[in-house]
């Protein structure tokens, strides 16, 4: 078909009709689902884990042009706080013992599906904000850069080994550094699974997490995760890598 040639889609928005019906959808929500989750008092029987969405550290507009103000309004006040709201549904649900984030992933083995899916992609995507940043990005330095060379070869090396995680994860999934018995890794997870989980095949401590969820860049990069995943390398906040590598 040549390229001047468009197939007839009935029904079908286009972009930018899309762009303009999501904004008026997230406008008229009056800014109710754009708010940080409210953290509650833990409902009696539970260990008192309870999921709150953490502040988003900078405007929605921020992190232009490399994730675009449009997404990140929908990503935190749509998907993360309706991860936050049914993790915590299901906690009271399901009674779980757990005290912390990292008792109720040793064990999330154990519990429903929904529990899994929805706290690991609450705790998930407080990483995923905070490793992010305007202004970031490029090169890291100190211990970081020594860290990363001294696993990898060179801090390219990682990016290149990580973009490559990234770039693999088939469909739906998160790509990761973790602290691994002292040794930095990189791996990749389905869904919302992290390597907190003793579910995870990649286990460790997260340091860097990278949201290849579609709903993650779909509406400005469309099918084009590899333009996605170069981009975010602008914004990666190495300072917070490096406090949690410690």
């Amino acid at each position: 078909m040549a390229d001047s040639v468009r197939p007839y889609r009935p029904n079908y928005l286009s972009h930018m009709d899309r762009k303009r019906f999501l904004t008026r959808t997230l406008q008229a929500a009056a800014g109710v689902a754009l708010a940080p989750a409210v953290l509650r008092s833990a409902p009696s029987g539970t260990g008192g884990l309870l999921f709150a969405q953490a502040p988003l550290p900078y405007p929605f507009e921020a992190l232009e042009p490399h994730i675009d103000t449009l997404t990140m309004q929908i990503h935190y006040g749509k998907h993360h706080a309706a991860y936050v709201k049914n993790a915590n549904e299901a906690l009271a649900a399901e009674a779980v013992p757990a005290t912390t984030a990292e008792q109720l992933f040793g064990t999330i083995g154990g519990v429903s599906a929904k529990l899994r899916n929805n706290a690991g992609g609450a705790w998930n995507h407080d990483l995923f904000w905070s490793g992010m940043a305007p202004g970031k990005g490029g090169e890291p330095g100190g211990t970081v850069a020594d860290a990363l060379a001294g696993a990898f070869g060179s801090v390219q090396k990682f990016k290149e080994a990580f973009t490559d995680a990234a770039m693999k994860r088939f469909g739906s999934g998160w790509a990761w550094l973790v602290l691994q018995e002292g040794k930095l890794a990189i791996g990749s997870t389905p869904n919302q699974d992290n390597p907190l989980m003793e579910v995870s095949d990649l286990k460790g401590r997260p340091l860097l997490g990278l949201d290849v969820w579609e709903h993650a860049y779909y509406l400005k990069y469309q099918n084009k995760r590899n333009e996605y995943v170069a981009a975010w390398w602008n914004l990666v906040n190495w300072d917070s890598v490096a406090a949690r590598l410690g």
